[in-house]
């Protein structure tokens, strides 16, 4: 019989021990436990995948595949505990035609999924600027659908304090213009992390996020004439 995709107490258990006692030799003494949850969020993750797959095409091929270390990068950080406090992964949609990602966060008292467009590089940043300056309405309009308000609120991300550079400040979207990161955000509590359902209230979120990446990859795959690159 296949393991239910679920997210156990016993996978908060582990976050909210690893968090007073982030170093190496308790992490080490536990290492056991830590190898029973990353299988709990093997599971998780792959039936996680198995339903974002029924609604859109994913180049990621497996739930562990998609699963990010624990194990943290401490060079350059004044940070130096060496764990995680939180459980993630992320999905890559398929062929060059499908834009942006899908993520996901576990950790207590702050789960949530995300998607969108984290760090777009400066020619497709450009690109975006000139659909949106050219005719915002269409975005204004998935942005301002009921469906996605309830969903994610608003866009979030980083924003220039003011005009981007070629760019008139007195634009009607400006307040588009501005965006250097396009994410969108859905938040959990724990009662849903722990409820049995929560693969398919994440991938409720995910099937949420498609009219925006949609819009967006048609976007980033054609000229400003409507042109395909």
């Amino acid at each position: 019989m296949a393991k239910k995709a679920v997210i156990s107490t016993s996978v908060f258990d582990f976050l909210n021990k690893l968090k007073k006692n982030n170093n190496r030799e308790w992490f080490n003494a536990h290492k056991e436990t830590y190898l029973e949850q990353l299988l709990v969020m093997e599971t998780f993750a792959e039936g996680l995948l198995q339903e974002l797959k029924s609604h859109d095409e994913i180049e990621t091929l497996s739930g562990k595949d998609s699963l990010y270390r624990i194990y943290r990068d401490t060079r350059f950080s004044n940070d130096k505990t060496p764990y995680k406090q939180h459980w993630a992964g992320s999905f890559k949609r398929a062929t060059k035609y499908r834009r942006g990602g899908y993520y996901f966060h576990l950790e207590p008292g702050n789960s949530f999924v995300a998607g969108g467009f984290w760090g777009p590089n400066t020619e497709d940043l450009k690109r975006i600027r000139e659909e949106i300056a050219f005719d915002p309405a269409p975005l204004r309009k998935i942005l301002h659908a009921k469906s996605f308000v309830a969903a994610f609120g608003a866009l979030q991300g980083e924003q220039l304090k003011t005009a981007p550079k070629g760019f008139d400040p007195g634009h009607e979207a400006i307040d588009l213009l501005r965006y250097k990161q396009f994410i969108l955000k859905k938040d959990f509590s724990d009662e849903v992390v722990l409820s049995g359902h929560l693969v398919k209230e994440m991938n409720q979120a995910y099937k949420q996020m498609r009219p925006f990446l949609d819009y967006m990859s048609e976007v980033l795959t054609t000229d400003i004439n409507g042109e395909s690159l």
